[in-house]
């Protein structure tokens, strides 16, 4: 059994889907991120940077994995599944996965920031991380245009990557004219899997503009 500490976020979600791509028992733990319960001691014991996700692998020592990358990487190498063993096609698969995690989560991150969150709209650093995010999104779509999956076969450099890139409305970045990322972006987003790890835990739904802005509104309190 696997202890799962996470919230409704992209990052969280790498770890639900691929836990339920690779159907290991685990069980949630919700933290509520508005009340800083992942800055809470006892979570700090597990993991001491105070963000999500985190797991414990009850089968092996009580083993704790933070940071969502790393925890992609042990389940993978722990089940044998959605990551290659030949070092060729494993190296592309971490390549896309760092990029993820070095790229596109940070540059959306603060487009989701300046876009959504700030009280203050620059119109600079909003114009700044918008573009960054679409070049990488335009990286995508090139990768995608010869590629059904990041790296060959599907594998936890999609699932690192679906999640970020299926929001990219809430930052504020228009895909129209991607059409290799949509395609992927749909494809990937039917998966089983992906539906179910997706309400792992059940997101915010965010039908009309008034529960964006309070739900903007409360994301910009964790800034601070």
């Amino acid at each position: 059994m696997i202890s799962l500490y996470t919230a409704a976020t992209p990052n969280g979600w790498k770890a639900s889907i691929a836990l339920e791509e690779m159907g290991l028992p685990y069980e949630v733990h919700e933290l509520k991120l508005d009340k800083l319960e992942q800055k809470q001691e006892s979570y700090l014991k597990l993991n001491p940077n105070g963000r999500i996700p985190t797991i414990v692998d009850h089968d092996a020592d009580d083993f704790v994995v933070f940071e969502s990358g790393a925890i992609l990487i042990y389940l993978a190498e722990k089940t044998g599944m959605l990551m290659p063993t030949d070092v060729k096609r494993r190296s592309e698969v971490l390549q896309w996965l760092c990029w993820q995690i070095g790229g596109l989560g940070p540059m959306q991150g603060q487009a989701n920031v300046f876009y959504r969150y700030a009280a203050e709209k620059i119109p600079y650093a909003i114009e700044r991380y918008q573009r960054e995010t679409y070049r990488l999104y335009h990286v995508l779509d090139t990768r995608l245009a010869d590629n059904e999956y990041l790296a060959g076969d599907y594998s936890i450099a999609d699932i690192a990557t679906w999640p970020w890139a299926a929001l990219y409305e809430w930052a504020g970045v228009e895909i129209d004219d991607l059409t290799n990322l949509q395609r992927w972006l749909k494809q990937v987003g039917a998966r089983p899997a992906v539906l179910r790890g997706r309400d792992v835990p059940q997101p915010v739904r965010l039908e009309t503009d008034e529960r964006k802005q309070e739900f903007a509104d409360k994301a910009a309190k964790l800034l601070v």
